[in-house]
């Protein structure tokens, strides 16, 4: 008998050792891992990883055979056309001109009717008591999309029964006669496309600013948000959000007589005016008989 298979053949009879399954992770030589051989042929990539790139001109069985998916003969086939390119015939831009321009200025504002706002507040869908802002009106869908900002018209102004506090970008004068006529007010601030979508998002306190001094209180308080509320830096901006007929929440920053402007002053408050004023004055005063 070979010396190796006497070996195993006694190695057969020794007892095995007896150990619980409750071990086996501090012992895994006694109990080697088994894997089926099968999981090597479903491997994969995940969904999406791999794309299979398009074989064109591979016969009619690929989808793309023959003219590869671009048509039978012509100019679009054999190559590449400009865009409105006439066939050789004279551009319809050189014949007829370019007309017109791109206004780079121009603002995108959503508008928002009084009507729907007091349907809204009917339907309880929007809370009068409570300052009425481009997050309430996205939350409550009484607007969505706002690009640039919202712009309150008075359209049913005779239905707006209850005082309300609306701050939005602009409001034209017949909704901010309408709002306070009611006992309400009308607040317009400065946004931006970026800071409307922090607004939505609930990262920015839709009120209060560094410069703003709106005696409003949102939700939360203004320490609830982590992103600030920027401020508007341009002249046309800054212009339109310190004049008081629109209700501008810059307006506090104007002293008594000024105007909007950043450059233009109001009509008797200029340097020649005072000058005026102190000619006047002393002129009145040689006439006195006393």
């Amino acid at each position: 008998m070979p010396p190796g298979f006497q070996r195993a053949l006694c190695a057969s009879w020794l007892p095995k050792p007896s150990v619980s399954r409750a071990f086996s992770p501090f012992l895994p030589f006694l109990y080697p891992q088994q894997r089926s051989a099968s999981i090597l042929s479903g491997l994969s990539d995940n969904p999406g990883a791999y794309h299979k790139k398009i074989r064109r001109g591979r016969g009619p069985s690929s989808g793309k055979g023959k003219t590869s998916g671009r048509g039978h003969k012509g100019q679009k086939q054999h190559g590449k056309v400009p865009r409105g390119f006439n066939g050789g015939q004279t551009p319809d831009e050189v014949v007829h001109g370019v007309r017109g321009f791109e206004n780079v200025f121009s603002v995108d504002m959503q508008p928002l009717n009084l009507e729907r706002i007091q349907a809204w507040i009917e339907q309880g869908r929007l809370d009068p008591s409570k300052p009425i802002t481009v997050k309430e009106l996205n939350r409550s869908r009484c607007l969505h999309g706002v690009k640039d900002g919202v712009k309150l018209l008075a359209k049913g102004s005779e239905q707006i029964t209850s005082p309300l506090n609306i701050v939005v970008s602009r409001a034209s004068a017949s909704a901010i006669a309408a709002i306070e006529a009611a006992g309400g007010s009308v607040t317009t601030r400065y946004y931006t496309p970026f800071s409307i979508k922090r607004i939505t998002r609930g990262e920015t306190d839709p009120i209060h600013s560094v410069q703003s001094r709106i005696p409003l209180e949102a939700q939360g308080g203004p320490t609830a948000y982590p992103k600030r509320l920027p401020d508007p830096t341009s002249r046309k901006d800054i212009e339109y959000y310190r004049d008081p007929a629109h209700r501008g929440y810059l307006s506090y920053q104007l002293d008594k007589g000024q105007g909007p402007s950043l450059f233009f002053k109001a009509p008797g408050t200029g340097k020649f005016a005072a000058k005026r004023v102190k000619k006047k004055a002393a002129s009145s005063a040689n006439n006195r008989i006393w």
